[in-house]
């Protein structure tokens, strides 16, 4: 049996608000969107009494035998819903890990996608709900990669044929840990995306909008800080924000001529930083 080929598309939070707290984990509101940066995941079924997964690629170094594919295989045997399905998964790292871009959540969301579209599996909405919570909280979002909005009630509303725009990610040669970053909150913010539309995603509205994790990361962080800078202060017509609990950074243009032109700078300046252009989906 050949190989099945899945691009796991990378995650990026053009805003983030946390609104609150309850006893395992603190509770947020997002605008959400999907760029071109993708690992690759071959997948085929095996004849084995064990699944084998294996990382490969630059990114691939840090990854723990115990991690969100093989969590979410232990997820469906316990529901009983692969019984008697075993695979070979193969996952092509591009997407940096603690940086903020949902590589891990997202490579188990591609995999629970395609396990459903290729009949394997038959999951509920309620048992799939389930599945994505036990793996991980933002795991659901990757099951359709099109901008979305959180809600405060962890409700999601998906947005298709929306602008595009032209994004440089980059990344330290640290990671931020979430665990940490998050522990840091020490206020709320009062829920603002509760009535999502499209305006909403406009680069406009946007270029308003924080990530309220980000005075954490870059106080804690000081060379995050001065890359923000260096970003905000390469161009005016951009915007600049972390994602996520960090460590990577975006800026965002509506020109890919002026996103090239920030990424000549900005490897002129920091040539021990990963950097990529890609474009939102």
């Amino acid at each position: 049996m050949s190989y099945s080929r899945i691009k796991s598309f990378a995650k990026i939070n053009l805003a983030l608000n946390v609104i609150g707290k309850n006893l395992r984990l603190h509770k947020i509101e997002s605008i959400v969107g999907f760029v071109s940066l993708h690992d690759v995941i071959l997948i085929k079924e095996i004849k084995s009494r064990k699944h084998i997964i294996s990382f490969n690629g630059k990114f691939s170094k840090d990854i723990q035998k115990k991690n969100t594919i093989s969590k979410l295989l232990e997820v469906l045997e316990k529901e009983k819903l692969i019984t008697g399905y075993k695979f070979e998964i193969k996952v092509y790292k591009h997407i940096p890990s603690k940086s903020g871009l949902g590589g891990g959540s997202m490579n188990a969301a591609n995999i629970l996608k395609y396990l459903i579209k290729k009949k394997f599996i038959n999951p509920s909405k309620v048992q799939l709900s389930s599945i994505c919570k036990s793996i991980g909280s933002d795991v659901a979002l990757g099951l359709n990669s099109t901008f979305t909005i959180l809600k405060s009630n962890n409700q999601i509303k998906e947005f298709k044929n929306c602008k595009k725009f032209y994004v440089l990610i980059v990344k330290p040669s640290f990671g931020c840990s979430t665990r940490e970053i998050y522990s840091g909150v020490k206020k709320f913010t009062k829920p603002v995306f509760n009535k999502p539309s499209k305006k909403m995603l406009s680069f406009g509205n946007l270029k308003k909008l924080n990530n309220s994790l980000e005075v954490i990361s870059l106080s804690k962080f000081p060379k995050l800080k001065n890359i923000k800078y260096f970003l905000e202060k390469s161009s005016n017509k951009s915007f600049v924000r972390m994602t996520g609990s960090g460590s990577a950074i975006v800026a965002y243009f509506e020109s890919k001529k002026l996103c090239n032109d920030v990424k000549k700078k900005f490897s002129r300046k920091y040539k021990n930083c990963w950097c990529k252009v890609a474009k939102t989906i």
